[in-house]
C-alpha cells in the first residue's frame, strides 16, 4: 500500500512513517501545512529549508501547503485529492498517539479524500514510545516547549534521561499534549542527518521557541 505520511519535521510522524515501512507499505510523499506565507511549518515552526533537508535525507518528495487556521481543513482535502491521483497512494499516515479528537479529524479529511487513516502508534505508552523511538535510532531535538518547561530545554537532545526527567517533573515524556515539539536530526530513514542554522530562543505567549537565522527563512 502506497501512503503519504503528515509531515511534521518531529519523532512521533517519523516513527509512524517507520512502523508503517515495518508494516510493508511503501512512503511516496510527505506533506505538510506551512503558515500562511508559506515559511514555517504550521506545528513546528520549522523553516521550509530544514523540512526540505529531512525530504532530500528521507528521498521524498515534499508537498508543503500554505494555509491560514480558516482554511486548513478544506485545503488539506484538496491537497489530499491532488496527491492522491498524483502519487497513487491509498493511505495516509499520522503521528498521533491517544487524542480523539485528533483521529476523528484525520478520519474525517481522509474520508473526503477516499484515503484510508493509518495511525501506528495509536493508544501506545507515551514513555514507551519515547524509548522505542530513540532505541530505533531517532535522534530528535526539542525546538519549542511550554513555559513550564522553560527556555533551557530548547535545543536538548531528547535521551531516555531527559524523557524521565520531563515524567518526574509532570510533563508528558511524549509531549502528546502539546508541551514540547521536537525537530528530528537524524534516523535510519535517513541518508545523512541533517545540519542545522544558528539559533536563538524566544518566549511569547507563555510558549517558548527557536527562533532561526533568518538567512535560513
Amino acid at each position: 500500500m502506497n501512503f503519504l505520511t503528515s509531515w511534521s519535521g518531529g519523532k512521533d510522524s517519523c516513527y509512524a512513517m517507520m512502523k508503517a515501512v515495518e508494516q510493508g507499505f511503501t512512503p511516496k510523499v510527505l506533506l505538510n501545512v506551512m503558515n500562511e506565507n508559506g515559511k514555517i511549518s504550521r506545528s513546528h515552526g520549522l523553516p521550509l529549508a530544514i523540512l526540505n533537508q529531512q525530504a532530500l535525507q528521507l528521498q521524498l518528495p515534499l508537498e508543503a501547503v500554505a494555509a491560514t487556521w480558516e482554511e486548513y481543513e478544506p485545503k488539506y482535502i484538496e491537497t489530499l485529492k491532488r496527491i492522491k491521483n498524483n502519487y497513487a497512494i491509498e493511505a495516509a499516515v499520522f503521528g498521533d498517539i491517544d487524542l480523539q479528537a485528533h483521529k476523528d479529524w484525520e478520519d474525517k479529511v481522509c474520508a473526503a479524500a477516499e484515503l484510508k487513516a493509518i495511525l501506528p502508534l495509536w493508544q501506545q505508552d507515551r514513555l514507551q514510545l519515547v524509548y522505542e523511538m530513540l532505541e530505533n535510532g531517532i535522534k530528535t531535538m526539542i525546538v519549542s516547549c511550554n513555559a513550564q518547561m522553560g527556555e533551557t530545554y530548547l535545543g536538548e537532545i531528547l535521551t531516555l534521561e531527559l524523557a524521565q526527567e520531563l515524567q518526574q517533573k509532570g510533563i508528558d515524556p511524549c509531549g502528546e499534549n502539546g508541551e514540547f515539539h521536537t525537530l528530528v536530526l537524524d534516523c535510519p530513514l535517513f541518508q545523512n542527518e541533517i545540519s542545522l542554522p544558528a539559533y536563538t530562543t524566544t518566549l511569547h505567549n507563555n510558549y517558548c521557541f527557536v527562533v532561526w537565522d533568518n538567512s535560513f527563512l
